[in-house]
């Protein structure tokens, strides 16, 4: 399997917290980095697949391999953010995910996060579980 596919939009909300801006009251620009990772994370939860599931049942994890990230227009505190997650292309052991922070539409940060599926113990990449590969090829 390698090939480009097309997903429903998994949407995510945020809020940002005083703890997320920097001096300069704006949200500080690695922290964009781990809304997009809790994104991640509740869509493969709301796909019915805990990351810790997947290390004690399939062995597996996913990693972060590459990000590209556009920044686009500052967050400040208490904005109500949506973090949305897409597959864009998928192959054997990897996926490409698209992502978007938006603020009442308007698009605030844009990413393409590949993630590898690798063994819980040698890191090394290995195919995706056939469970999560149904809902690729779907």
């Amino acid at each position: 399997m390698d090939k480009t596919v097309s997903s429903p939009i998994f949407p995510f909300p945020v809020r940002i917290y005083y703890e997320d801006t920097d001096s300069g009251g704006v949200v500080y620009y690695a922290n964009y980095l781990k809304f997009l990772e809790r994104a991640r994370t509740e869509w493969l939860r709301a796909l019915g697949f805990e990351q810790t599931e997947l290390l004690s049942g399939y062995n597996v994890l996913f990693v972060v391999r590459r990000v590209e990230i556009e920044y686009l227009r500052p967050a400040v505190f208490n904005d109500a953010l949506l973090v949305t997650v897409q597959v864009h292309h998928a192959g054997r052991s990897w996926i490409e995910l698209d992502q978007t922070v938006t603020r009442d539409g308007e698009v605030l940060v844009t990413a393409r996060v590949k993630i590898v599926c690798v063994n819980g113990q040698s890191f090394k990449p290995v195919g995706i579980p056939p469970a999560i590969r149904i809902f690729l090829e779907a």
